[in-house]
């Protein structure tokens, strides 16, 4: 029998089969599609997905292959300039191709040794108290002591499992895609702002080798789920701005609408659901494809824990606990987003107004943080306001915090040089660094980099360790 059976090999499902690996867990990924998506699709990793690639030793990787940009403009793109001294030593936007994004993350999941399988799609599956049985198209049946449902909005896991996915259905849709266009540049820069004035979910990107991402609101919203055609583009496009701008070549279209959903329950038995799968928004602010690989760090230590025997009670449980309101917050911010980025009278007075209110840095910071995750706290029930929140990337001696957390394990970060993690020192690692640039005795960081306890004291210290690792060995 199998550890962990993961149905979809997206980000959240690779970064999942990955942190699973980091802890021995036996991992087997089925993917629907037969082969890897070719799709050029330029896609944003925002400064927190950018710190958990940093602290698996993943970042430089990505960033050979992708493109920064600063944080500036997140927030319904309303524009901005990135706020001062923002609280990483990642804070940037670095912008690849989906495709980079996903070969780069199931190369590291195979790296790890988990087993990927594509061209197999989950059609059923039943639980049991020992594990799941899931059925594949064509009839083979597997056994895994847990399934993850990573397959995104339209997730058959999810349905199988019966867990609502209540919502708002689209009130609003977009064409986007990539193209090259067949007029000067001047042209394009000249039309753009003035249209954008009224319809601000009119844009022109432009991307190397004269290619531009352009996106256009429809006349209205429709059922349809294929993509759109050039032809479709060049119409709207004449209609909005009076010319079609001469557009040709495309690399990808699409279409997408704002529909807001959230699964009622992340897990059920031993059926679980990450990503997608578990909430759908809007594209705006770029948070989507992040706040699922944010899904799998979390879940994949407290899965392990679980599997390979040293889980504390309810650890499980706290994935959806700590992830599931994360989610509605980004929901709403989506929301709030589409709303500013109408063609009405009122939302653009709205949207003028915010964008005198975001020349004030505080107001600056805190949308930019939401949109980044850089504010995500999760309530341990600690008055200390940094427990909950993740631990920024800190110089050491000779390296830096994120350097040390590669293998997937918590780390107790000692200045006093008096405490230990004797018991535990297979989950935790200690480093005792005395001029480490923290203001406080020791911190205790998760797996996925959130803290979990500040202090100096060995019996405080060995509460948390318990609580977050289980019992101490021997």
């Amino acid at each position: 029998m199998l550890d962990v059976i993961i149905a979809g090999c997206g980000p959240a499902g690779a970064v999942l089969a990955a942190e699973l690996r980091l802890h021995g867990v036996d991992v087997l990924v089925l993917e629907r599609e037969a082969e890897p998506t070719t799709q050029f699709r330029v896609l944003s990793l925002h400064v927190r997905t950018l710190e958990l690639l940093a602290m698996r030793g993943l970042l430089e990787r990505f960033r050979e292959r992708g493109r920064r940009r600063l944080v500036g403009d997140v927030f319904a793109g309303v524009p901005s300039s990135p706020p001062e001294n923002l609280d990483s030593l990642y804070a940037y936007i670095l912008g690849l191709r989906r495709q980079d994004i996903e070969h780069l993350l199931e190369e590291h999941a195979s790296r790890l040794g988990a087993r990927v399988r594509r061209g197999c799609e989950v059609t059923g599956f039943d639980q049991d108290e020992q594990g799941v049985s899931v059925e594949l198209a064509g009839g083979e049946r597997l056994r895994a002591r847990y399934l993850v449902g990573c397959d995104g909005a339209h997730s058959t896991v999810r349905k199988l499992l019966g867990v609502g996915f209540p919502g708002e259905p689209a009130r609003t849709e977009t064409l986007t895609g990539e193209m090259e266009i067949g007029v000067p540049p001047e042209e394009v820069y000249d039309k753009v702002p003035k249209i954008r004035e009224t319809t601000p979910r009119f844009g022109f990107r432009p991307l190397a080798e004269g290619i531009h991402t352009i996106s256009i609101p429809t006349a209205g919203v429709t059922d349809r789920a294929e993509p759109p055609t050039l032809e479709e583009f060049r119409q709207r496009l004449t209609e909005v701005a009076g010319t079609d701008f001469g557009v040709h070549s495309p690399r990808w279209l699409s279409r997408f609408g704002d529909a807001t959903r959230l699964a009622e329950h992340y897990r059920v038995g031993r059926v679980l659901l990450a990503g997608d799968a578990a909430h759908i928004h809007p594209p705006t602010g770029g948070q989507g494809l992040n706040v699922g690989v944010q899904d799998a760090f979390n879940l994949g230590w407290k899965l392990a824990a679980q599997i390979r025997g040293w889980a504390p009670e309810g650890l499980l449980d706290t994935y959806e606990a700590e992830r599931r309101p994360v989610a509605e917050d980004v929901l709403s911010n989506t929301r709030a987003q589409m709303e500013l980025t109408s063609p009405g009278a009122g939302p653009q007075a709205l949207r003028r107004l915010l964008a005198q209110l975001m020349e004030f840095d505080e107001v600056n910071r805190f949308l930019t943080e939401k949109i980044t995750a850089l504010s995500v706290r999760y309530d341990f029930g600690d008055r200390h306001d940094a427990v909950g929140r993740r631990v920024p990337d800190i110089e050491l001696d000779g390296d830096l915090l994120y350097d040390r957390m590669h293998q997937g394990r918590g780390l107790l970060l000692d200045r006093t040089g008096q405490l230990t993690v004797d018991g535990w020192s297979d989950r935790v690692e200690l480093v005792a660094d005395s001029r480490a640039a923290v203001e406080v005795p020791a911190v205790l960081v998760r797996p996925d980099g959130h803290i979990a306890w500040i202090g100096q004291d060995q019996q405080g210290l060995n509460e948390h360790l318990s609580r977050w690792f289980g019992r101490a060995a021997g």
